[in-house]
């Protein structure tokens, strides 16, 4: 393959490496700073938006169903989100994130992220262009 005619999986590749590889000291910061494991940050990030069923949450947060399942008991008992009826279907319920899971939730967002060593080497015009380009994929 030409380095002049890059294909999209290959950039998609090289774009998800250096964020994948980068932010373990930012989970870690995560942790440390609400005392909670990352999954369960992970969870709360998913009902942000509201409420979901157990396994439309599993999904979203890309983990099977049982490990939701205690990830979801552990965050109940923390008081972090609460189990309900669905209003919709009453045989199902759904998980809901109360204000002390946005008050962490909100805590763990606010964790400082630098941006990692391959980003701050970047010139401005390079930083330039890169904004632009991932301004371009948010639109």
């Amino acid at each position: 393959m030409s380095d002049d005619a890059p294909t999209s999986d290959e950039v998609w590749a090289l774009l998800t490496n250096v964020v994948m590889d980068t932010r373990d000291q930012w989970k870690r910061a995560v942790t440390e700073r609400t005392g909670l494991p990352f999954s369960r940050i992970r969870i709360l990030r998913r009902l942000r938006s509201g409420p979901l069923p157990l396994n439309q949450l599993a999904h979203a947060a890309a983990m099977d169903a049982p490990a939701t399942t205690v990830v979801v008991n552990n965050l109940e008992e923390a008081g972090l989100v609460v189990r309900e009826v669905d209003p919709t279907n009453r045989r199902r319920k759904q998980v809901s994130i109360t204000l002390a899971g946005r008050a962490v939730l909100a805590q763990a967002m606010a964790t400082p992220d630098p941006a990692p060593l391959a980003v701050t080497a970047l010139s401005p015009d390079d930083l330039r262009a890169l904004r632009d380009l991932l301004r371009k994929l948010g639109n």
